[in-house]
């Protein structure tokens, strides 16, 4: 794995090192940057707001337990990423919760209009009209999809993440990833096309 080396990286990487050092605020900086982004990602498995910030909290826990490992091979978010993944499955194995048969709340969500945009091809019409029942679907193919499939998805349309990144923060190789990302598409466009003719606009593409 490549260091990254990005500005952003490298004032994370800035302020690890000084958490590493004992400085406590500087973990606390770190905190404050990504707390947002990890409950959002936490929160597509344990589907309650009150149960993703204890989630959340207890990533940063485990995460700050476990910085004097942490040397610098990847970015520091997608070390984060990974450990918050991790401690969500424990918890909802230790609920005996099964996070696919959970529905998001469209209305408290603030996702589902830019993931249909990212999902669609640049050359798809933009006059699609992204109503609620589009929003709907989307977010239910999401969760109808297998746990390792949604995640890359999650990581890739609602985070942004780099097919490297997302691979880091999945533990997995960079090609299973393309697959997983291939797969959740297909799945999701399978489940649109059920309800809208046509699905995204992708049909011709995808042939």
């Amino acid at each position: 794995m490549e260091k990254h080396s990005t500005g952003a990286d490298a004032g994370d990487l800035s302020l690890v090192r000084r958490a590493q050092a004992g400085e406590r605020a500087a973990y606390d900086l770190l905190v404050l940057k990504y707390q947002h982004k990890v409950v959002k990602l936490v929160m597509r498995y344990t589907r309650n707001p009150a149960d993703a910030e204890d989630v959340a909290q207890d990533s940063f826990i485990k995460a700050y337990r476990a910085l004097p490992q942490f040397r610098g091979d990847s970015a520091f978010y997608t070390w984060l990423y990974r450990i918050a993944i991790n401690t969500a499955k424990n918890a909802l194995a230790a609920r005996d919760r099964n996070p696919v048969m959970a529905q998001i709340e469209l209305q408290d969500s603030d996702d589902g209009p830019d993931l249909v945009n990212r999902l669609k091809d640049p050359d798809t019409p933009e006059g699609l009209a992204l109503t609620e029942e589009i929003r709907g679907t989307v977010n239910a193919a999401i969760d109808a999809l297998p746990e390792d499939l949604r995640t890359a998805i999650v990581l890739r349309e609602l985070e942004g993440l780099s097919y490297e990144e997302i691979a880091a923060a999945m533990d997995c190789p960079v090609g299973t990833v393309r697959s997983r990302i291939f797969r959740a598409r297909e799945a999701i466009d399978r489940r649109l096309r059920e309800v809208f003719e046509g699905g995204l606009g992708r049909a011709e593409e995808l042939v």
